[in-house]
């Protein structure tokens, strides 16, 4: 009978170990990157590791290579994804049901912080005579494929310079195709929203003397007032050949965003773990390094998730 009884205990005292270990497994979560020759990959894999690492057992984050930022909202608007590295120009139209996301608003994306600058870059030839924007008139313009991310930006800078695409010849190509057709002085000038630097301007540089067009001033205030996803940037002295000084611009970023229906203490554990070992992201990607603590919310247009938000209340980022 004792021998018995002792057997009984060792199972309750093992299926009480067995229940807490069940207990205390890990959230999985998937988050959605982009593809696998991108920048959004590897730091999103990065990002996984490191968060999941520093998680306390509270998280194990799988990277998934995608088709980025659209693809990644829908994703998320469905419940297939649970964080997504996205645009936060396209996080904005989204969120507001605008642009490609027209009449159908997706409310269930919100912020947990800003990780690095695309770069609003316009290039132009040295031949063009271009300087500034209001100089595009009557010339040869790329403005991105139909209907991209970066066709958007373009219309959004025209509209704060008072310019068309009446005012000027817009080409609707892609990046590959707009590389080639500058280097065949088919068109004067082009814009791309980039990190920078861009390996097709870098190896533009090499071949001939390029302007870079700057968005500065009252024009780039008006700017981000009306559109506050963009925020000022500059693309620092000699990123490209030829170009000594830094040139002042504006930025989309990078943002990271997450399913609103996630646990706030959850959320709350994935921001801290991410800004508390940001050394060790940027080690494990370059753009890790443009992560900073002081810039979380910058180009923030979304909401902030409420576990994100309370990390930021207690670093004195927000009140």
């Amino acid at each position: 009978m004792k021998k018995f009884a002792k057997i009984l205990a060792f199972l309750s005292i093992a299926a009480l170990f067995t229940a807490g270990a069940a207990l205390a497994a890990p959230m999985q979560l998937t988050m959605g990157t982009g593809g696998t020759a991108g920048t959004y990959y590897p730091l999103g894999g990065a990002l996984s590791q490191i968060i999941s690492d520093n998680s306390g057992g509270v998280v194990n984050i799988t990277a998934q290579s995608t088709g980025a930022s659209i693809e990644n909202i829908n994703l998320l608007a469905a419940g297939d994804v649970d964080l997504i590295i996205v645009q936060n120009d396209m996080s904005d139209y989204a969120y507001n049901g605008t642009e490609f996301f027209k009449d159908r608003k997706i409310e269930n994306i919100t912020a947990i912080a800003r990780l690095y600058p695309e770069h609003i870059q316009v290039i132009a030839s040295k031949e063009s005579g271009i300087k500034t924007i209001a100089d595009f008139k009557g010339k040869s313009i790329s403005v991105g494929a139909p209907g991209s991310g970066n066709e958007a930006n373009v219309r959004q800078i025209l509209d704060a310079y008072g310019v068309t695409y009446d005012d000027f010849k817009p080409h609707f190509i892609s990046y590959a195709e707009t590389t080639d057709h500058f280097k065949d002085r088919l068109v004067d000038a082009f814009s791309y929203t980039t990190g920078a630097p861009n390996p097709s301007i870098q190896d533009i540089s090499t071949l001939q003397d390029l302007v870079f067009v700057p968005i500065d001033g009252e024009i780039r205030d008006k700017l981000i007032a009306k559109y506050p996803f963009l925020a000022k940037e500059v693309i620092p002295g000699n990123t490209y050949r030829g170009q000594d000084q830094p040139v002042e611009t504006v930025a989309v970023q990078a943002i990271l965003a997450v399913r609103k229906e996630l646990p706030e203490d959850v959320v709350y554990t994935m921001t801290k773990a991410l800004f508390q070992n940001l050394e060790a992201v940027g080690n494990a990607h370059h753009k890790g390094k443009s992560i900073l603590l002081s810039r979380a919310l910058d180009g923030i247009s979304i909401p902030v998730h409420p576990g994100a938000e309370k990390f930021f209340k207690e670093a004195a980022l927000i009140k």
